[in-house]
């Protein structure tokens, strides 16, 4: 079973040479820490940031480079800041190349809940919408189930949606699996983890087609 970081680690390996990458808040920040060096990658914020790098060391921190989580970042070499109308037009006009999210619920048609749960307060949906209508890749990074130990994929979302049919993959503290018209096709376990333990763990269809391979990170 993976914990957060192995959830990064493994998103880490989706991301291709020359991708332009925007990193949603939670789990899918910690994505830059573990891209391969021998690739270049561009990291967006939606608050307005081009070269995002890792994570700072403790007493290295600039509190004036944060990204749209308010999480202080570093920033690489030719990296650009710019306005909130700049970078919603990079995302809307489809300049990003993989999108990288959290989600409270993921549908087996590739609905996505991520912006709010009923009766708890929020001040609106923010850039979670653009992220969702514009991208073309979408990998969600989540747990596989919620606190309760109930399932958080879904044959369908509970909460309110934030966007419908757009999610391409799921990388869980489980399995790695995509999003097909059929519902879940299993594509790769966790360390430790049995077929049976993610069947368990699914209410949406879950598609498991021959041996399933354990992932390596």
């Amino acid at each position: 079973m993976l914990d957060k970081t192995g959830i990064a680690k493994r998103i880490a390996k989706e991301v291709k040479d020359g991708y332009y990458v925007n990193l949603g808040i939670g789990i899918p920040t910690l994505v830059a820490n573990y891209v391969r060096n021998d690739i270049e990658v561009e990291f967006q914020s939606e608050n307005g940031v081009l070269g995002m790098g890792p994570f700072p060391f403790e007493g290295e921190e600039d509190a004036d480079i944060i990204n749209a989580g308010k999480q202080t970042i570093t920033t690489l070499p030719g990296a650009s800041f710019f306005d909130s109308a700049m970078s919603f037009s990079m995302i809307r006009g489809q300049h990003v190349d993989l999108t990288i999210l959290g989600a409270m619920e993921v549908a087996e048609n590739g609905d996505i809940a991520n912006w709010k749960i009923p009766g708890r307060m929020v001040k609106g949906m923010g850039g979670a919408m653009d992220l969702v209508a514009s991208a073309e890749n979408i990998i969600v990074a989540m747990m596989h189930t919620n606190k309760k130990g109930e399932s958080k994929l879904l044959k369908k979302c509970s909460l309110p949606l934030t966007g419908v049919g757009c999610v391409k993959k799921v990388v869980t503290n489980l399995a790695v699996l995509e999003v097909t018209q059929k519902g879940f096709k299993l594509l790769e376990r966790a360390p430790g983890v049995t077929v049976e333990d993610i069947k368990n763990a699914t209410q949406g269809t879950l598609i498991i087609e021959g041996d399933i391979p354990e992932m390596s990170l």
